[in-house]
C-alpha cells in the first residue's frame, strides 16, 4: 500500500456532507478530493451503496476512495436511501427509489465548483448493479462506469435463482440485508434524531425474503431493473469486472457481445472481491487500472487503454480440489472481441459412461434412470465465493457417487477451454418438477476431482423462466444446460468428467416431491476450446496492487470461523453448519467498536426433500461512549411439497450496563409462499 504522500495530488476529506434529494430526504456522502479541486475542477467517482459508509464498508473504503482523489478526482460514498447515515427506509433492491436518487446525487455532483461536470460511477456487486442501471438510465453527467461482480439480468445470474432453481444465497443474501437494514445511524453523524430514524427501519424495512420468494419467475419484477431487456439504453463506456470464483461472471461475456459502447472485459481467478483485494490470487493493480480508464474517458488523456484486448480473462491451470486457494496459477490470455473468432466449438458425444470426441467410436449411452441422494452437493461451496474462506468445491468423487458420470480417456494433448460449454440431453421425468445439476471436472491421473464449472436447471424453464411449464410425466423433451463461464487447462494426462445429478442441496432447494429424471440415450457437450496464441505472452502485464493507507483498527477480539459438514447417524440428519464470528474490531478515527456474527446451517434428513432446512443468525453490535446497540436476526426457511414457509424474528437493544439493556423493537414474521413450479 502506499503513503499519502506518494500520490500525485494532496487531498483532503469531507466525513460527511448532506446531498438533497428532489423530495427533500437528504442522503449521506463521503467525500475525498483534491486540495486544490475547487481552483481547478476535477471529474467525479461515485459509489453508490447500502453498506455503511462510515463503519462497515469504512475498511475498503479508505484503501480506494483516497487513492482515486490522489490521482486527481473527486471520489465519493454516498449511502443509499434508508441506509447508514441517510434518510429513510429501504425496502427493496434496484427500485426506481434507489435510481430517482442517484439521478439527483450525480446531478449535485455535477454542479459542485470542485467538479468539471463529469462523472464516472463504479462499484462492486450491488454498486455493480446500480452503475450498469444507472448507465441504462443516462444521467446526462454520468460518462462512464466500471461494475465489478454484477449482472445485466437480476434473474438470470442473481444469487437468487439460477437455471429457474431457488440458490440457498437467496436466504443467505436476506440475511445480510435483514441485519443491515435494522441498524440505525450513527449518532455523530445525524444527532438526536437517530432514534427516530431507527424506530422507522425497523417497523419499515420489512422482509425482502419474502419479496423475493414471491417472484419465482422471471417476472415484471425482475426486468425494470435489468439492462438486458433493451442494450442499446446504454450509450456510454463499460468496463465490466468479475472472478471465476465468483457467481456473476456470466454477464461479464453478454455485455461483451450485446453492448454497442466502448467496452472492457476483465475476468480473473477472484471471489467477490475487487481484484486488488481478491482471493484466490494473484491479486492485481486494478487500482491502477481504474485511473486508466477514467484518465482516458473523463480527462480524455490518449493513455492506450483502449487499443487493447476487448476481453482478458485468466486462463487457470489444473489444481487439487481445495475448499480455498490462496492463488490458482494460471496466465493471463486475451481476445480482441467477444465473441472471439480465436475460439471454436467442440463437440463431445455422450457414450456409454464416456465423453467422446467427434469422430471417435464408442458404445452409445444407455437409458438411465436417475434419481439422486439429497447428499449430492455437500461439497459444493457457496454460489458465489465471499472471502475464500472454505466456500469453494471441494473433492468431487464422493459427490459423483450419486450422479450418472461421463468420462473421457486421458488426453493426449494440453486443452484449453475459454467461455461457456452447454450440455444437451434427452429427458423424461415422473414428476411435473424435476431439476438437473451438470457439473464438468478437471480428474487427475490419481483421481481427485476438482469441478471447474457448472450448470443448474429447473426443467419446467426449458423454454425459459418467463412461463415455465409442468413437465408431462413420462413425456421426452430436449434440454440444454448452460454451464458458467470458465478459462480452464486441462493438462496432457487428466480426464473431463461430466456429472448429472436431480439434486445439489445446500446449492439449490430440491425440488418439491423425489422426482427420477430419465437420461436417455444421446447427448452432448460443447466445449469452447481456445488455442494458446503467441500474443499472450506480449500482454501488458498488470502492476502490483495499490491502494491508499490502510484504515487503522485495533482488534479487541478475534472470533471464530467454522465450516463444518456434520451427518448426525441416528437421526439420519445431516448439516452445512457456517460459523462466522468475525469478532469485536474498534476503529480508532471514530472510536466506534462494532462486533458482528453470521451463522448459516443447511440440513436433510435422509432422502426427504421436504425435510430441507434452511437457519440463519446474526448478531450485530455497535458501540461507542454512551452510545450501544444490538441487533439480533433469525430466520428459517423450510418447505412443503405445495409451499416455502419462513420464519424470521427481530430484536433490536440498546444496551446500559448501569440501568440494564432494554429492547426497544421485537417482531416476528411467519408467512407460507405457494411454489411456483419450483
Amino acid at each position: 500500500m502506499r503513503t499519502m504522500e506518494e500520490f500525485p495530488h494532496d487531498i483532503r476529506s469531507i466525513e460527511n456532507t448532506f446531498i438533497p434529494m428532489r423530495d427533500g430526504a437528504q442522503l449521506a456522502a463521503r467525500i475525498w478530493m483534491p486540495v486544490d479541486a475547487e481552483e481547478h475542477p476535477v471529474p467525479a467517482i461515485l459509489e453508490y451503496i447500502p453498506y455503511r459508509k462510515r463503519d462497515n464498508s469504512r475498511g475498503r473504503d479508505e484503501l480506494n476512495h483516497p487513492y482515486m482523489a490522489g490521482h486527481g478526482y473527486i471520489s465519493v460514498r454516498v449511502d443509499l436511501r434508508g441506509s447508514g447515515d441517510s434518510d429513510g427506509v429501504m425496502v427493496d433492491e434496484y427500485r426506481p427509489q434507489e435510481h430517482e436518487d442517484a439521478e439527483d446525487v450525480i446531478a449535485w455532483l455535477a454542479d459542485q465548483p470542485w467538479c468539471d461536470g463529469n462523472v464516472g460511477m463504479m462499484g462492486i456487486s450491488w454498486g455493480g448493479f446500480n452503475s450498469l442501471q444507472m448507465a441504462a438510465r443516462r444521467p446526462p453527467a454520468l460518462k462512464a462506469i466500471i461494475s465489478a461482480s454484477a449482472t445485466d439480468d437480476l434473474y438470470v445470474d442473481n444469487m437468487h435463482y439460477m437455471g429457474g432453481c431457488l440458490l440457498a444465497d437467496n436466504l443467505s443474501e436476506a440475511t445480510v440485508m435483514f441485519a443491515f437494514n435494522s441498524l440505525p445511524p450513527d449518532p455523530e453523524i445525524v444527532g438526536d434524531r437517530w432514534r427516530d430514524m431507527w424506530r422507522e427501519r425497523l417497523e419499515g424495512s420489512g422482509l425482502w425474503l419474502e419479496t423475493w420468494l414471491e417472484h419465482q419467475r422471471r417476472d415484471d419484477y425482475w426486468k425494470p431493473a435489468s439492462v438486458c431487456e433493451d442494450y442499446s439504453d446504454v450509450d456510454i463506456p463499460v468496463m465490466a469486472v468479475g472472478g471465476w470464483a465468483d457467481g456473476y461472471t456470466n454477464s461479464i461475456f453478454r455485455l461483451m457481445e450485446n453492448l454497442d459502447v466502448p467496452r472492457k472485459g476483465l475476468i480473473g481467478p477472484w471471489g467477490h472481491k475487487y481484484p486488488h483485494l481478491g482471493v484466490p490470487g494473484p491479486a492485481i493493480g486494478f487500482l491502477q487500472e481504474t485511473v486508466r480508464w477514467w484518465d482516458h474517458w473523463l480527462k480524455d488523456k490518449d493513455n492506450g487503454i483502449m487499443d487493447e484486448p476487448m476481453v482478458r480473462a485468466w486462463m487457470q491451470d489444473a489444481v487439487s480440489p481445495e475448499p480455498s486457494y490462496a492463488d490458482r496459477p494460471g496466465h493471463w490470455v486475451a481476445e480482441p472481441t467477444w465473441p472471439s473468432p480465436n475460439i471454436r466449438t467442440e463437440t463431445w458425444r455422450l457414450g456409454r459412461y464416456q465423453l467422446l470426441p467427434e469422430g471417435k467410436d464408442g458404445q452409445p449411452s444407455p437409458d438411465v434412470d436417475l434419481l439422486s441422494p439429497l447428499s449430492v452437493g455437500m461439497f459444493a461451496g457457496k454460489w458465489a465465493s465471499y472471502a475464500a474462506l472454505p466456500d469453494l468445491p471441494y473433492d468431487q468423487r464422493e459427490e459423483d457417487g450419486g450422479a450418472l458420470v461421463y468420462e473421457t480417456e486421458p488426453l493426449q494433448d494440453r486443452l484449453e477451454v475459454f467461455g461457456r460449454p452447454v450440455a444437451t440431453f434427452e429427458v423424461s421425468a415422473d414428476k411435473p418438477v424435476a431439476q438437473l445439476a451438470v457439473r464438468l471436472s478437471d480428474v487427475a491421473p490419481g483421481g481427485e476431482s476438482t469441478r471447474v464449472t457448472y450448470g443448474l436447471l429447473n426443467l419446467t424453464h426449458r423454454d425459459g423462466s418467463a412461463d415455465p411449464q409442468p413437465l408431462e410425466p413420462g413425456r421426452r423433451y430436449t434440454i440444454e444446460v448452460p454451464l458458467n463461464g470458465l478459462a480452464q487447462v486441462f493438462p496432457r494426462g487428466h480426464q473431463l468428467r461430466l456429472s448429472v445429478s436431480t439434486s445439489y442441496w445446500p446449492l439449490v432447494w430440491p425440488a418439491p416431491e423425489a422426482a427420477t429424471v430419465t437420461i436417455y440415450s444421446g447427448g452432448s457437450l460443447e466445449l469452447p476450446v481456445r488455442a494458446p496464441r503467441a500474443v499472450d505472452g506480449e500482454l501488458r502485464p498488470f502492476d502490483e496492487p495499490e491502494a491508499a493507507p490502510e484504515l487503522e483498527t485495533t482488534l479487541l477480539d478475534a472470533g471464530t470461523h467454522d465450516w463444518r459438514m456434520i451427518r448426525d447417524l441416528e437421526t439420519n440428519v445431516s448439516t452445512v453448519e457456517i460459523i462466522n464470528d468475525q469478532g469485536t474490531f474498534r476503529i480508532e478515527d471514530t472510536g466506534t467498536e462494532i462486533h458482528r456474527i453470521s451463522n448459516e446451517w443447511y440440513s436433510f434428513r435422509w432422502n426427504e426433500v421436504n425435510s430441507v432446512r434452511g437457519e440463519t443468525q446474526t448478531v450485530r453490535r455497535y458501540e461507542r461512549g454512551d452510545w450501544r446497540i444490538q441487533v439480533d436476526t433469525r430466520t428459517v426457511l423450510t418447505s412443503t411439497p405445495t409451499d416455502f414457509v419462513i420464519n424470521a424474528q427481530l430484536d433490536a437493544y440498546e444496551l446500559d450496563e448501569k440501568h440494564g439493556d432494554r429492547r426497544v423493537h421485537s417482531q416476528n414474521w411467519q408467512r407460507t409462499i405457494p411454489r411456483d413450479l419450483v
